[in-house]
Order: structure tokens, then C-alpha cells, then sequence
């Protein structure tokens, strides 16, 4: 394993981590608690240091889980989770200092933990980051050490930047892959996001990058990628990363030409994340340990080369750039 600086916090943090929204779970089903723990010790296994949660992925059964593993193990481990989905409906004024601070507590309990680790704001509405009462609250849980730092989990470029102002803002959580390239342009290049931890999610577009997809390829009905391709149920850039599913397929085996050869395509989506310095860590989820031992593979790749990074912008500027460049 490789590790990288996470910001302003000084901790060393797995270039590979672990996303936990389909632990146990698999986006449908019922939830399988061994799965889940074999999954968290086959990353830990291999040098996973960072595992990101939320109070919301399978209604708290996934933060029981990671609790659970973190303390059946010796080593130092980072957990970050989220708070504030849970908010319905999901509306600014939902958001108060007493509300969250609920959330936060009840995190606690699930993980079964003396402190969170970093605790994300979970892609609240935009008119939050204008709050300061919010933020505020944060410094209050770091204080009484029920958490060590808080950090944001952004939709938007725009909100991230605004996030970016608080100082009790130690890291930034965003969709970033070969289909989003925003916050290489507009976000990873500002001045000070070295003082942030970049916390690269979906980075395999919900399964689209690992090249496996096809037009017929169905999911369960409690997956988001049968519910909210349009958003139905939440913003659709997590879906997909808020892509045509067609046209995500017809870029994906241009993808396929760009990295032919012995690896998959999955390994080099994630390399591809890497090769960005300001990323901290990239949080692939896994609902089997395989997937796991192959994410954490994409360290071992070669660097790619200054053309084949090219080659993917290229691709992107052809498929995606005109609709999804302004609407994250």
C-alpha cells in the first residue's frame, strides 16, 4: 500500500480506501453482516488504512459493521462517516445545530466508537455552506472530542469552494472520475487544497468503468441504478455519475481501446484517479472481497502516460463534457 498526506489533519491515509454504501448490501437485498465483515478485513488485509461510511447506507447496519471490524483490529484506522441525509425532506431549513448533533451522536453509537474520526456533511442542499451556525457545530463535537475533524461530501465544484472557507473544514468528499473532470480543472488546481483532504468517490461511474456493463445488464429493484438514473430519489450524478447510460457504454469501449491489454479497465479508472496529486485517497466500494484485492491492485500499475491521459480527456470532451461540465 501507498499513502498520501490528508491535508491539514497530518494523517498518512491508503491511496486505495474502502466505500461502504454496498457492504453487506450489494444496492439491494438484504443485508449480510459476515459479507460485510469479510469485505472490511479483506481491505484492511491489504493495507486499507480509511474507510468512508454513512449513517444512511443500509439505515446504520454499514456503520455497525465498520465499528464492529475496526474493533476486532490492532492497527490505526480512519473512519470517516456522514450525517445529515436522514434530514426529510432533504431541505436547508431541515439542517440545525441540534439536528446534527443528534445524527452525530447516534453515529457513535452505531460504530460503537469513543470518537468519529472525520465526520462529512452529507451533500446537504447548497444554501448550507452559507451557514456559519452549522460549521460551528462541528468545532463544538472537536472540542468535546466526540470527533477528530469534520469535512464536507459535495455535489458541486461551487460548494466545495465555499466549504473551503471554514477552517474547521479539514476535507472535501467529491464524485471524481474519467467521466467527471471538473475538479481537476477547477478545484484540485486552487492555491490552498493542499490544506484539504480530497476524498475521490464513485470512481468507477456505479460499475460503468469496470467495462463489465452492457445494454442488458438489469440490477435489483433497491438499486439506485434501476431508481434514480433521473434522480428520482437523489441527486443524479451519483448515479452513473448522472451520465447517459448508452452513451456511457459507447465511451467506455473507446475507454477499452485507450487501456487494452491484461488489466482491467476497473484498475486503470482507479490508477487514473491517482494520477491527480491533490486526491488524498480514492473510496472504490466492493460487495465481495475480489473486488477489493483487485481495487487496491491499481496501485501496482504503471504510471500512465501523458498521452493516454489525453486520449481520456479526449473521450470526454467527446461524450460528456457539453451537458455534465456545468451541472456539477
Amino acid at each position: 500500500m501507498k499513502f498520501r498526506k490528508f491535508g491539514k489533519t497530518g494523517w498518512d491515509v491508503s491511496e486505495v480506501a474502502l466505500g461502504t454504501w454496498q457492504v453487506g448490501g450489494g444496492w439491494g437485498g438484504t443485508f449480510d453482516h459476515k459479507a460485510a465483515s469479510q469485505i472490511i478485513h479483506t481491505a484492511l488485509d491489504h493495507g486499507v488504512n480509511f474507510i468512508d461510511t454513512a449513517d444512511v447506507y443500509d439505515a446504520g447496519l454499514s456503520e455497525a459493521a465498520v465499528g464492529k471490524v475496526v474493533k476486532e483490529r490492532s492497527e490505526k484506522i480512519f473512519v470517516a462517516t456522514k450525517c445529515g441525509r436522514q434530514i426529510n425532506p432533504h431541505i436547508n431549513e431541515g439542517y440545525t445545530p441540534k439536528v446534527l448533533r443528534a445524527y452525530v451522536e447516534a453515529s457513535l453509537k452505531n460504530l460503537g466508537l469513543d470518537t468519529i474520526d472525520l465526520i462529512q456533511l452529507h451533500c446537504p442542499p447548497s444554501p448550507v455552506y452559507e451557514r456559519e451556525e452549522i460549521f460551528g457545530l462541528f468545532e463544538d463535537l472537536i472540542s468535546e472530542g466526540k470527533i477528530q475533524a469534520m469535512g464536507v461530501s459535495v455535489e458541486k465544484v461551487a460548494e466545495a469552494k465555499t466549504a473551503m472557507n471554514y477552517e474547521v473544514v479539514s476535507s472535501i468528499q467529491i464524485i471524481f472520475n474519467m467521466f467527471r473532470h471538473k475538479p481537476a480543472e477547477e478545484l484540485f488546481v486552487l492555491p490552498d487544497i493542499k490544506n484539504f483532504g480530497i476524498i475521490a468517490r464513485v470512481p468507477l461511474a456505479s460499475g460503468l468503468l469496470t467495462g463489465k456493463l452492457t445494454a442488458t445488464s438489469s440490477f435489483d429493484k433497491e438499486d439506485h441504478r434501476t431508481f434514480n438514473r433521473k434522480g428520482e430519489a437523489f441527486d443524479k450524478g451519483e448515479t452513473f455519475s448522472g451520465i447517459d447510460y448508452q452513451k456511457g457504454l459507447d465511451a467506455v469501449e473507446e475507454l477499452k481501446d485507450i487501456y487494452s491489454g491484461n488489466e482491467s479497465l476497473a484498475k486503470w479508472a482507479i490508477k487514473w484517479v491517482l494520477m491527480f496529486p491533490a486526491v488524498s485517497t480514492v473510496i472504490p466500494g466492493a460487495s465481495k472481497s475480489s473486488q477489493v484485492i483487485s481495487n487496491v491492485a491499481a496501485i501496482d500499475l504503471l504510471e500512465i502516460s501523458p498521452e493516454k491521459m489525453a486520449k481520456v480527456k479526449a473521450v470526454y470532451d467527446k461524450y460528456f463534457r457539453t451537458e455534465i461540465h456545468p451541472q456539477w
